[in-house]
Formats: C-alpha cells, structure tokens, sequence
C-alpha cells in the first residue's frame, strides 16, 4: 500500500534540521520511501492526503508513563512526592489486570489524540492477586496501535526496612527478576520495526535495594534490553540517598554501574553539574517530566544543560495522577517554557522542543535508527497537525506555531503507516466506550480502600 501526504509543512527533525515550506511525504506499507519539497510526483494507484494547512512531524515519543493512575486522578492535589505516594499506594494496592486493561487503554488512547506513536510505560506495582498486568496493558497498546515499550518495574523495600511503600506492595527480589525475565521472553521484539520491547525497571532508590539494581542491570545485560528507573526528583530523595549512602541520587546508580548508554532515568530534576557532565559523557538518557514535576512542586530538570552536555533528553508525560492530562503534546511547550524560565529566553528553542518530543525520546528508547525523524528508510510513525485554525493560522513558523500555540488539530496519526487517529478522532477503538468503561474502573477501584 502506498500513501502520499503532499502540500503540507514538513519539520523532518533530521540530523540537518530540514524543512519544507510545502512538500510532501511518501509511504509504502510500514516505511518512509520519499519526501522533499514540492508536489508529490505521480504514484498510480496510491491514496492521497491532502495536507494542506498542515504540518507533518515524526510521532511523538513518550518516555515515561504510569498507565494504571489513569484511575487514580484527581487526588492528593498539594502534596509532595512522597507524600503523594504514601496517600496513593494504598488505592494502587487494589489494582487487577482488568483494572490495567481498562487504565492503560484510557491513558494510551489520550496519547495518541496528542501525536504520540510511541509509549513507554513504567509499571512497578504487582499486588499479590492481581494477575498479569503487564500483559493487560500490552493488549490494551495492542488494540491502541501504539509502538509500545513497557518497562517491568519492582519494588523490594518496603517500610519495614527503611523504604517508602508499604510491604503489602513490595515483592521478593528473586521473584522479581524470575518475573521481569519471564516479561523479556515472553513480550520483547527485538526486531526491526517491532511494535513491543521490554524494558528492565526498579522503581526508585527509595523503593529498591542496591542488590536489586545490581541485579537488574545484569539481567538487562545478559539479555540485550534497557534499563530505567525513577532518579533525583525531589530534595527529598537527595536527602534519603545522602543519609542512607552517604551520597546524592545520581553518585549512588553510577556506583552501581547505571549510568550508561543503555540506561534512560525519569525527571532527573536535582543534578548538580557534576552529575550533568556525567550524563553526558556517558550518554545517560533523561526523560524530562515537565507537567508532572510542575504539579508536585519538585523543580524543573537542567534539560538544557543535559542537551548541551550531549544526554538524550527526551520527554515523558508521567503518570497520570501527578499530570491529569495525560497528554503528550503540551509537554513540548512546557519544557520549553520551564527551561526559558531556568535559564532565560534563549535556553531552548521551539525546534529543540520538538527534538525533544520526537528523535531525543527515541534516542532514550534505543530507536533512533527507526524512529523520531523523517527520513526514507525509517518507519512511517507520522503526526499530521492542522495549522490553518484560529488558534495558528497567523503564526509564520509552522514549528513555533505547533509548539507555543494552542495544542493544535490532530489531522491524521500513523503508526508504521496505519491510521490510528484521523481529523481528531480515534480510528482504532471506541473513545466513548474506553472512557464509560474508564470511569467504572474508577470507581471500582475506589471501592476496593
């Protein structure tokens, strides 16, 4: 099959940066085969796009998410982190795969109404009778179309030993890792143009023994995927990492030898300049959180400071109880406004935002061979934007107008060239029905305190 979007913009977020004014985009099956400036040449038999009035970028990449708090919004509105967690984990204590089905659908579905192709998720809670969850939430990206990358998360300290969740809710370290390499050989594709890979992810140093991390990036390793974990989000960890090892958050994982280039860390918003020049040095991925670390008062991540250093920095929506949302999109212009409000109005540019979003993100996950750009040869994961409305239409630049603007009309979504969103509505499931069945999750979950 191939398909031709021709008279749009096109911000093909390549190595060169190039741009076309109005051009077009070829897809035949899965790939990109052609694109440039101009009309599309003859292609008999093809289906067209009229893209005029839009913008075509790469599909988002989003690098970190907690699915399942799709059912848990709304809640502890001004607490801290921690206390945010210790309020919650008791509501997440209830979670069942149906639950996650119903959750992950709900979250991935609002992802992909923002221009996300690509998701990463971070689960790290399995009650005890739960069942798989993680497979509930693979299916529920099945039926999406989204490129999916979910991390098998743990936590073994609990309370009880100095950690922060409570011990109902923490596992065995063995049976940890029993289970996150039953997830690799069960889920992981690692394939060209695979739609699932597994990632390997403890939870956090406040909720994860130094053995555990250990013993994960040598499980990571040995069996050829990446790792990720929550690090320095709040000055409450940095306390916690300081009195418990006697150093800061990001000294204590790059003791346990994480800081690598197979490794991307969550938020990471208190990094001295040490820590940076590290990251960067040894190509320590970021994902860059900025509505989540907004909403909990945690302080904005040197972004800027971690692109110069030569770390990918991607972004993450979070989860969605600590950013409602739950929307990919608006996370460009708010890592460029917190930046701009770090370091001044020079620090990022509306096109290293959408780098961001896009080939930043897929350098965290380990694709940018594939994804992140628009180039021939790589996977036609396309976001088609509408830029001729109200909200855009008299913005000269079509990337400052997607970025800064209102979150603009989202024309058509691909994912390895097939249709998942078009002219705002979701093409691959029922919005109405996930929502109805969203809610009644909710509730249920509720009932379960």
């Amino acid at each position: 099959m191939t398909l031709v979007i021709d008279g749009c913009a096109l911000a093909t977020v390549d190595a060169a940066g190039t741009e076309h004014a109005a051009g077009h985009l070829v897809i035949e099956d899965a790939r990109i085969v052609a694109l440039g400036p101009g009309p599309a040449p003859e292609e008999p038999g093809a289906t067209r796009v009229d893209g005029r009035g839009c913008l075509a970028t790469p599909g988002l990449v989003n690098c970190h998410h907690h699915l399942y708090q799709w059912l848990t919004r709304g809640l502890a509105q001004q607490a801290t982190l921690f206390e945010w967690l210790v309020q919650l984990y008791p509501v997440w204590a209830g979670l069942d795969a149906e639950l996650e089905h119903d959750a992950a659908r709900a979250a991935l579905a609002a992802l992909a109404l923002s221009g996300c192709t690509t998701a990463s998720d971070h689960h790290y809670l399995f009650p005890r009778r739960g069942g798989d969850l993680l497979a509930a939430e693979v299916e529920a990206a099945r039926q999406v179309g989204l490129r999916f990358h979910p991390c098998r998360g743990s936590m073994d300290l609990g309370r009880s030993h100095g950690g922060l969740p409570p011990d109902e809710v923490v596992e065995d370290s063995d049976e940890i890792l029993a289970a996150t390499e039953a997830a690799i050989d069960r889920h992981h594709d690692p394939s060209p143009g695979s739609m699932l890979r597994i990632a390997v992810a403890p939870c956090s140093p406040f909720s994860v023994t130094g053995e555990l991390l250990r013993e994960s990036a040598a499980l990571a390793r040995r069996r050829g995927v990446r790792l990720h974990t929550h690090l320095a989000e709040t000055l409450d960890e940095e306390a916690y990492c300081r009195e418990r090892f006697g150093r800061s958050p990001a000294e204590y994982l790059d003791d346990l030898g994480w800081l690598a280039d197979d490794v991307w860390l969550a938020h990471c918003v208190h990094l001295d300049a040490a820590a940076v020049r590290r990251f960067g040095a040894t190509g320590t991925g970021v994902a860059h959180c900025p509505s989540s670390n907004a909403r909990l008062g945690a302080g904005i991540t040197p972004a800027a400071d971690l692109l110069a250093a030569g770390a990918p920095v991607g972004l993450g929506v979070d989860g969605a109880a600590s950013n409602e949302a739950g929307q990919l999109l608006p996370e460009l212009r708010q890592a460029l406004l917190v930046a701009r409000l770090r370091g001044g109005p020079a620090a990022l540019t509306a096109r290293q935002a959408l780098a961001m979003g896009t080939i930043e993100g897929a350098r965290c996950l380990g694709r940018a061979a594939e994804l992140g750009s628009l180039e021939p040869g790589k996977l036609a994961d396309v976001a088609l934007w509408r830029l001729d409305g109200l909200g855009h239409a008299d913005v000269a630049d079509p990337v400052a107008a997607l970025v800064l603007g209102p979150p603009a009309p989202l024309e058509l979504l691909l994912v390895g060239g097939r249709t998942v969103v078009e002219r705002g509505e979701l093409r691959t499931a029922s919005a109405a029905e996930i929502a109805a069945r969203a809610r009644a999750a909710s509730r249920r979950l509720a009932a379960t305190r």
